[in-house]
């Protein structure tokens, strides 16, 4: 008996003991696994990583009318708040990963007891990680190498660590967190591939929606993806992607989620894709972006280095609400879509008339194609030097650039696919005329649509800040502002149109031919008279015209002994320009150009504002003088299509000239309006590819026709110009209090229309100029 007893004691002892084991030995294991005991385990991400969890944040690029313009990341992701998700979403995500989401606290035994089961081969195991698990192995990367410890390489044994110190992160999140934002935090950091993290550009990606606003059977697609987002990608996979998506379906009828007649009605719909994959080379304004990445970078350096602060362009969620309008950066970009198809038309359709090739040389009177042309691009080319740097011999060189391959080009209506060679591809990308095109504020200095090229893709080259080019006849407004502001000239000055020489320089008019008519400022600059110019540089000096054009807006280097910059020799940017015209425009006022106008933190947190700086750099009669004066390119002169054509004279006071350099190389048009002030230049990327007569190449033609069409688009939309405090309505510009509202001068009056009429002589009509 006593033997029996002893040995019933010595079993409940053992059981006791056992239990004590099952009991304590996971809790030392935990513990171990926690504080990493003999760094076996690896580290563990402490409370304070916990408290702010290192997710990487993309930062917003926001519009001047609160669009998102875009984005700056190294990973796709947008985060939003819970009261931001559709309801959908929350079901079907408890529905599909965690139907015990809020009943457990982190760890959900049932769903183990599944795991378990389904390895021994009891049948479906289902998943068995809770949400605040999967949370705490995204936000935290605990099987990367930053926490793997001693026994990190032994492959089970990892996982099992792994695994431990999610459930113990997962507990510590439920602890920290409430369970609206532990699944808002899972939301945010998940992965939908195609570039796609968090469910806000998801949404935007796979739907073109906002989160809030996806319906129910877009929500069950979205969360089934997240079992495997490659497996299920609805671009690559559709059918697989449609039966997934019924899965979580059926799953939330399961559960109670959904009614049983919106299961089988849902379950029916196409996978209604609108898919708009983000990258750096698509989207509205990437030229105006990738400038403004370039400032971003800057500024940010200087005021990480002023605040011992630490914010990255890419993963530091910042806020950045610039000047950009999109309806007139999107109205911009049509614009100059429309205007290049023609100007590339047109210049394809010449060179097939004199078949010759679109890079041409002057010789004797004519132009013909430039022999030396491709051989000079060929060695720019990146493969020539590249093979170059690599010993191959020009032989081996040209056989490779000879060589047809496959593949992908642009064209002016999409990407197309070919069989051409590296040469011949060197060929059709130098056939193509490119384009910059900036609408400023004057009174801000505010920019408001940018457009630097024809295809971001394919030409990166921002022909807006980047590209200086000859301005031509466009330089010659500061010519003639310091001619004015000097006392030399009045609008009203006499100056016959008869040849002028300074030193061994004697310019020729743009048609090779001297009237001998006696024109006022108004009249030459409207007709962009060269003799003229020259007469004013004459008076005044190309040091002093250098100074006004710098104190106006122009920035880049002009010479100050060159007199023939009075017919716009130098090169300058679109930028400036349309800054220093500006100057005009604001009535002698410089506003230094600005787009962006304050940064912001992911939480809001204001970094920095920038406010309008202007001064004072002209009077205001001289402004408004030079503005009348302008006046006359669009009333009489080579801007008249804008009246005539266009009709946009009613009600409206437009300012502008027009620029064509020598050959045809360059043309540009500068218009003004009270409250806008826009530029434009179409050009070769090569100054040898150009048209090769007036009548084709000249500013008024192939420039005008693209601000036309951006200010037509501007006029007719209601926000914009439509009412009478629209910001770009059509007005008249501000007359400086005390000068005369008649400038009309020499026995000319000016009508209603701004036209200049000589009175009648005898019975005679009046002669328009």
């Amino acid at each position: 008996m006593e033997f029996i007893k002893g040995k019933y004691n010595s079993n409940i002892s053992r059981v006791w003991r056992i239990g004590f084991m099952l009991i304590i030995l996971p809790i030392l294991y935990i513990v171990a696994v926690f504080f990493n005991f003999f760094w076996l385990f690896g580290g563990m991400p402490d409370l304070k990583a916990i408290e702010n969890p290192n997710s990487q944040v993309a930062s917003e690029i926001i519009t001047a009318d609160g669009q998102l313009l875009s984005k700056f990341f190294l990973e796709n992701r947008t985060p939003i708040e819970f009261d931001q998700l559709s309801p959908n979403v929350v079901r079907a995500l408890v529905a599909t990963e965690d139907a015990r989401f809020m009943k457990h606290s982190g760890i959900d035994p049932r769903s183990m007891f599944r795991v378990l089961k389904g390895l021994t081969g009891g049948g479906n195991s289902g998943g068995g990680s809770t949400l605040s698990q999967q949370l705490a192995k995204n936000l935290f990367e605990t099987r990367s190498e930053k926490f793997k410890g001693t026994l990190g390489g032994f492959p089970i044994i990892k996982t099992v660590i792994s695994k431990t110190k999610e459930w113990i992160l997962a507990v510590r999140l439920e602890r920290n967190y409430t369970k609206q934002e532990i699944m808002m935090m899972y939301l945010n950091t998940v992965s939908f591939g195609n570039n796609a993290l968090g469910i806000r550009t998801a949404a935007k990606t796979y739907f073109n929606r906002e989160p809030w606003n996806l319906d129910l059977h877009q929500a069950a697609l979205l969360v089934g993806m997240l079992q495997n987002p490659s497996r299920f990608n609805p671009r690559i996979f559709p059918e697989r992607s449609l039966e997934r998506r019924n899965t979580v379906l059926a799953q939330m009828n399961k559960y109670g989620l959904i009614k049983e007649q919106d299961f089988i009605k849902t379950k029916q719909k196409t996978l209604g894709l609108k898919i708009t994959i983000e990258n750096h080379n698509t989207g509205p304004a990437p030229y105006f972006r990738e400038a403004l990445k370039d400032w971003m970078k800057d500024w940010l350096v200087e005021y990480n280095k002023d605040n011992s602060t630490d914010y990255d362009l890419y993963t530091s969620g910042l806020r950045i609400y610039t000047t950009i309008d999109s309806r007139m950066q999107l109205y911009a970009e049509d614009a100059a879509t429309q205007n290049m198809k023609i100007q590339q038309l047109k210049l394809d359709n010449s060179v097939k008339l004199r078949k010759s090739t679109p890079w041409v040389i002057k010789k004797d009177k004519g132009y013909v194609e430039d022999p030396y042309f491709i051989k000079r691009s060929l060695r720019k080319c990146g493969r020539y030097i590249e093979m170059k740097r690599a010993g191959f011999g020009e032989s081996t060189i040209l056989k490779a650039m000879t060589t047809k391959v496959k593949m992908r080009v642009y064209s002016l209506r999409g990407d197309r696919d070919t069989l051409m060679s590296p040469l011949d591809s060197l060929k059709y990308y130098n056939s193509f005329l490119h384009t910059g095109m900036v609408s400023m504020e004057p009174q801000t200095g505010d920019v408001k649509a940018w457009v630097g090229g024809i295809n971001f893709k394919h030409f990166k080259y921002d022909h807006v800040k980047q590209g200086a080019r000859q301005p031509g006849s466009t330089f010659k407004p500061f010519v003639y502002t310091t001619a004015i502001d000097q006392n030399f000239v009045t609008p009203c000055t006499q100056i016959i149109d008869q040849q002028v020489c300074i030193g061994d320089w004697c310019p020729q008019n743009s048609n090779s031919r001297f009237s001998g008519r006696s024109l006022n400022l108004r009249q030459a600059l409207g007709a962009s008279v060269n003799s003229v110019s020259a007469y004013l540089m004459k008076q005044v000096g190309p040091k002093l015209v250098a100074d006004y054009a710098h104190k106006i807006g122009i920035t880049s280097p002009l010479p100050e002994n060159d007199v023939t910059i009075c017919l716009g020799t130098p090169s300058v940017t679109v930028f400036e320009m349309v800054n220093a015209y500006s100057t005009f425009a604001n009535l002698g006022k410089h506003v230094e150009p600005r787009f962006v106008t304050r940064i912001e933190d992911k939480n809001g947190r204001l970094l920095a504002e920038f406010p309008v700086s202007e001064k004072e750099v002209i009077s205001p009669s001289v402004a408004y003088q030079m503005l009348f004066i302008m006046q006359g390119a669009v009333q009489e002169g080579t801007a008249v299509s804008l009246k005539n054509k266009y009709n946009f004279i009613d009600k409206n006071e437009i300012a502008a000239k027009t620029g064509t350099t020598s050959d045809y190389t360059d043309a540009w048009f500068m218009g003004m309006t009270p409250n806008l002030v826009t530029g434009v230049w179409v050009g070769g990327e090569d100054n040898h590819v150009h048209f090769t007569n007036i009548q084709d190449g000249q500013g008024g033609h192939v420039a005008l026709p693209a601000w036309a069409y951006y200010m037509k688009k501007v006029f007719d939309d209601p926000d914009l110009a439509g009412g009478v405090r629209s910001p770009y309505r059509k007005d008249r510009f501000r007359r400086p209090d005390g000068l005369e509202a008649n400038l009309g001068c020499g026995g000319l009056r000016v009508d209603s229309t701004n036209t200049y009429f000589r009175p009648k002589i005898n019975d005679d009509e009046s002669v328009m100029f």
